[in-house]
């Protein structure tokens, strides 16, 4: 008689197999779309250090008032293997991170300093949101649609890491008018003329053609 043994999924980035695996950005990704290992002489402590935080990214120069200045394997290749990645947050006042997903990763954000309208929803399409404040922490869980928006005087900044070295970045907006999905399908989901849908196409697929080229 056959025996059945029970199936396990792992939901996580992989254990690494090595103290370290830093990641070498010049050679070819392999088939598996991950990187190779550089070689064990050529590893530094440089590859273990960010310096990225000390100049973050401007969100003055964002069409949205908000950025994210990325600690991930492709600018920091120490991740490589260790399960998660992070990026600081800024906004200018009013500025907004747009709805999105990160479809392999839960997030966890600390508010550095400012007032954050931030919050997800789940499966059954309840809402939980609130305003945050500086020192504060909150959690999105991974795949759930979620975003902040800066509602304080002045600018703002939080750190989010997540547990994964590719959580990938997926805005809502842009995925429906700026992908290609068939305009039908747009009118009839959001119940728009194909006036407005062929518009808002027009605006949101540069936008979706510049991100994807990041």
């Amino acid at each position: 008689m056959t025996s059945l043994s029970p199936l396990q999924v792992s939901c996580s980035d992989r254990d690494p197999l090595h103290d370290f695996c830093v990641a070498d950005l010049h050679c070819p990704l392999l088939n598996n779309n991950d990187y190779s290992c550089k070689p064990y002489p050529n590893v530094t402590i440089d590859d273990f250090v960010f310096s990225g935080l000390l100049t973050p990214l401007d969100p003055s120069q964002s069409t949205s008032g908000a950025i994210a200045t990325p600690g991930d394997v492709n600018t920091f290749p120490g991740l490589h293997t260790q399960g998660f990645s992070f990026a600081q947050l800024d906004f200018v006042e009013r500025g907004l991170i747009s709805p999105h997903t990160h479809p392999r990763a839960s997030e966890f954000v600390y508010i550095l300093h400012g007032d954050l309208y931030a919050g997800f929803v789940d499966a059954g399409n309840r809402v939980f949101a609130r305003v945050y404040h500086a020192g504060e922490v909150m959690i999105f869980p991974r795949g759930l649609i979620h975003w902040q928006l800066n509602v304080g005087r002045g600018r703002a900044s939080a750190l989010a890491v997540l547990n994964s070295e590719k959580p990938g970045f997926q805005i809502i907006s842009l995925s429906m008018f700026g992908s290609g999905i068939a305009d039908e399908v747009l009118e009839k989901t959001f119940r728009l003329e194909a006036e407005t849908v062929d518009r808002l196409v027009k605006f949101f697929m540069p936008i979706a053609q510049v991100v994807k080229g990041n």
